[in-house]
């Protein structure tokens, strides 16, 4: 008993006159660098933002008031609409580590069944739209349902859907064109979006004014909801997710669904924005949404990124076409430095996410 008493006595002696101060571990190797690196690892969109705002001063230095005119400024946001619009379809997909071929495809058949609903069966042109929403939304659940139920390969499974909702596409609608001037007479809700509103020299349309409310609105729901936080997680982590509870397949099925819906909202944008509906319109939209978006910062490996990321990346690409148009450059320019920075975006994406390794 004596002998436990003195250790006992001994321990707090020496603890008395050790050292209070807790270890700190300096990080000697963190430079400049390192620092660029982690605040571009938080904030997935500045890197795009950078660019934009770069291409613009550039070009409205070559340009001047050319470029910098209101009327300019806002003609690449009506050229970048429907490209932005699905570019937020795009992006919540790619946020899971999913990949949607068929965004364009379904953009186009919503717009179809829109506008042969209203001519060929006479339906009232509200109810039409909402046949083509909903024409939309079951394809991405679709989509959604072969994905997390079946277990395919997100890229088999839209490049499937790709094809299968091209060529019903072209099948319904006998390749036939409903003019403007028909629809305008007999249903106007169809061109709803493209209808103008004029800010002193700046001209904004419903559908631009859209593809910016849906870029908040998703932003907002990403970051401060439940199912925003699952969608990351899936991205990130799609086990880790399951064993914290999260119902993967529930998120999956919701993604491609509200991905297929907002397609279908781009096809009524569509409409809007030439004027008619057209089968052959379109057809480069998964191509320009993947590009928006993959420029605009989001990783191809999921789970990091910023929906606003997606909407700087499409008005990037309006930036480089309207600026090199101006200059009177040959066309394939803007193909190849759009090409530059696809690359130089997934190289970036690349160096940024190892700072989480």
């Amino acid at each position: 008993m004596t002998q436990t008493a003195s250790k006992g006595q001994d321990f707090e002696a020496v603890a008395a006159h050790s050292p209070q101060a807790v270890a700190e571990f300096n990080d000697h190797h963190s430079s400049l660098l390192n620092r660029v690196q982690h605040r571009l690892h938080q904030t997935p969109a500045l890197v795009p933002l950078i660019v934009l705002v770069l291409s613009i001063a550039v070009f409205g230095a070559l340009l001047g008031s050319k470029f910098f005119s209101p009327f300019s400024l806002t003609l690449i946001l009506q050229q970048v609409q429907i490209v932005g619009i699905l570019a937020a379809a795009q992006s919540i997909v790619i946020l899971t580590a999913g990949i949607d071929l068929s965004v364009g495809a379904i953009m186009v058949l919503s717009s179809v069944v829109m506008g042969q609903f209203t001519f060929r069966y006479g339906l009232p042109a509200e109810l039409a739209v909402v046949c083509g929403l909903i024409c939309g939304t079951f394809c991405g659940f679709i989509n959604g349902v072969l994905v997390a139920k079946v277990k395919l390969p997100p890229f088999i499974v839209t490049l499937g859907m790709w094809q299968i909702v091209l060529a019903s596409n072209f099948l319904y609608s006998a390749n036939e064109t409903i003019r403007a001037q028909d629809i305008e007479a007999n249903a106007p809700i169809l061109q709803f979006f493209g209808e103008k509103l004029r800010i002193g020299g700046a001209i904004f349309t419903y559908g631009v004014i859209f593809m910016v409310l849906l870029i908040l609105f998703m932003a907002y729901v990403l970051r401060h909801t439940a199912w925003g936080r699952h969608v990351y997680a899936v991205g990130d982590d799609k086990d880790a997710a399951e064993l914290s509870g999260v119902k993967t397949d529930r998120v999956l099925i919701s993604v491609y669904a509200i991905s297929g819906l907002i397609c279908a909202f781009a096809g009524w944008a569509l409409i809007g924005r030439i004027g008619s509906v057209s089968p052959t319109s379109g057809q480069l939209g998964n191509i320009e949404s993947i590009t928006a978006v993959v420029i605009g910062g989001i990783s191809l490996f999921g789970g990091r990124g910023s929906i606003l990321g997606s909407l700087f990346g499409a008005l990037i690409v309006g930036v480089f076409t309207l600026g090199l148009r101006l200059l009177g450059a040959d066309a394939q320019w803007t193909y190849l430095l759009i090409g530059v920075l696809i690359i130089g975006a997934v190289a970036v994406d690349q160096w940024i996410r190892k700072v989480s390794q």
